[in-house]
């Protein structure tokens, strides 16, 4: 195993489904980082200094600080999940423990898998969240409407499982080939979610099981609790708690998004 350089790595991020998939990553390397909590509920991901770094406003992010190889300084940023999964793993994981070498036909697919989650279960699963748990007024059709697509994404990773279990080895099935790769860790962020976008992941039977194993690994239920605990699925285990969650979330998404309507309306 090829001995990793000590790195100044640093995450902005919060307690969401996209923060998680990357301080997934980093535990799953094995790499230091320093982490910044970026309070969403107080905007701070709108402010100029972090602009700066994402010029979106969005989270995660990081800056990595350590130095090149020949001693050189680095102040490199990068924001976006997917990029910030792609990037640790071509600089930081050359035994490929998340990823496949460079240009193989494994590396690809994670890719595609990457950009899948990138642009359907993240926004939509996303929106699904937004109308079942936040929106002031509950609009059927947009509830059923992002619930259906979240299950019909959530069914091509079924079935993806399913043939992947064809072959797959002791502790798979995994969504591209014989390990777990950073296309599962994105994927996972968003479905270890279900409930809170209202969707029964048990019925699922390959996507559950490889949720569960996923949620069983050391690293990943350290990244979990970066940068706060993660309390969405004990909260839900009573309605006073899944009250009480949905109301400290639903204001700061509309909080958030009246600054916009303000800005861009």
């Amino acid at each position: 195993m090829t001995s990793l350089p000590k790195t100044h790595i640093v995450l902005y991020t919060s307690g969401t489904p996209n923060g998680q998939k990357a301080s997934i990553t980093l535990e799953e390397l094995g790499i230091h980082y320093e982490v910044k909590n970026i309070e969403i509920s107080k905007n701070v991901q709108k402010e100029d200094w972090f602009l700066k770094i994402n010029p979106n406003g969005r989270i995660p992010a990081i800056v990595d600080k350590t130095p090149k190889s020949d001693g050189t300084p680095r102040d490199k940023r990068i924001f976006e999940g997917g990029a910030i999964l792609l990037y640790l793993t071509q600089r930081y994981d050359s035994d490929h423990k998340l990823n496949y070498p460079y240009d193989s036909d494994e590396y690809w697919e994670v890719v595609e898998w990457l950009v899948w989650m990138q642009s359907g279960i993240g926004p939509m699963q996303g929106q699904a969240n937004h109308f079942y748990r936040y929106a002031p007024e509950k609009i059927e059709y947009g509830i059923k409407r992002y619930q259906t697509e979240t299950k019909r994404l959530y069914q091509v990773l079924e079935d993806r499982l399913v043939e992947q279990s064809k072959t797959a080895g002791k502790d798979g099935p995994w969504i591209v080939g014989d390990r777990m790769t950073i296309a599962d860790i994105a994927n996972f962020s968003w479905v270890n979610w279900a409930e809170w976008a209202g969707v029964d992941i048990k019925q699922f039977k390959y996507l559950s099981q490889w949720a569960d194993r996923i949620n069983e690994r050391s690293a990943v239920k350290r990244g979990l609790e970066v940068p706060e605990s993660f309390t969405m699925k004990e909260k839900l285990k009573t309605k006073e708690g899944e009250e009480e969650y949905a109301k400290h979330h639903s204001q700061w998404v509309m909080k958030g998004q009246e600054a916009d309507q303000k800005r861009h309306g």
